[in-house]
């Protein structure tokens, strides 16, 4: 495993450069970069400033793990999930362009249309994952969906990641208590039913004892899991350098490769 970092709130404000130089000091190996942050690796980006963002990672020790955007595919409204079809294809180009191995997508918030049954817009949201990952695999690049919003938990994304049914689309596990922690305080149920598909792993505050980091990790090591885990902090801090440092310190006192 490789720990790195989600320009999420740690790290928002700094450009390509100053997130080099920073997770090279702090010993981080990768950063997912999210979309309308400081760095400004955005869509809008022409050819040469795609070229440059590649060479500036290419000649560091930091790997550009991937893009972060939002799109989204569980509205109603075919035409909005049209539009994010087609933005998430515009981020699987820029991906390709900037070295980035991947672009996560996600649902968000009440993914649960009223009078709309739930099976229905998990199959929507599975077949518009289908498609975009045949520009995926044409790009050389994969699309992580993060276990995230009201459908996150491992019997839905199960259910959606079966019906995309696609190798260039893969899970991102997202350390959320609410759906992952059983009566116990194990992950392990939910874990064991999705192990197979992650490709991605976001950590939140490792100081949450709610959560079972320990086990977590050890279930990653033991299925033989080479793939980053990132740091996805909030809120914000005005020395998120230290904040890392601390992070980085906890990922390794529980486990972490």
């Amino acid at each position: 495993m490789k720990l790195g970092l989600v320009t999420y709130q740690l790290g928002k404000d700094w450009d390509v450069p100053t997130i080099i130089s920073n997770l090279t000091h702090l010993k981080y190996a990768g950063v997912e970069l999210r979309t309308t942050h400081a760095h400004g690796v955005e869509e809008s980006l022409s050819a040469d400033a795609r070229a440059d963002v590649r060479r500036q990672f290419a000649a560091s020790p930091i790997e550009l793990v991937g893009i972060g955007s939002i799109y989204e595919y569980h509205s109603t409204d075919q035409s909005v999930v049209r539009a994010n079809i087609e933005g998430t294809k515009r981020a699987l180009q820029l991906a390709h362009d900037v070295g980035a191995g991947g672009v996560k997508v996600r649902p968000n918030g009440d993914n649960l249309a009223s009078g709309v049954a739930i099976e229905a817009t998990l199959d929507q949201i599975g077949h518009a994952l289908r498609e975009c990952g045949q520009t995926a695999a044409d790009n050389g690049v994969v699309i992580r969906l993060e276990m995230h919003g009201s459908v996150g938990d491992a019997n839905h994304m199960r259910h959606v990641i079966d019906v995309a049914n696609h190798p260039n689309v893969v899970l991102c596990w997202n350390s959320n208590t609410r759906f992952d922690v059983d009566e116990h305080g194990s992950v392990r149920h939910d874990f064991d039913l999705v192990s197979d598909r992650i490709g991605l792993v976001h950590l939140h505050d490792l100081t949450d004892e709610e959560y079972p980091w320990s086990e977590l990790l050890a279930l990653l090591t033991a299925t033989g899991y080479s793939g980053y885990c990132l740091a996805e902090c909030a809120p914000e801090s005005s020395d998120p350098s230290r904040v890392l440092q601390y992070f980085r310190s906890l990922y390794l006192s529980y486990g972490g490769k």
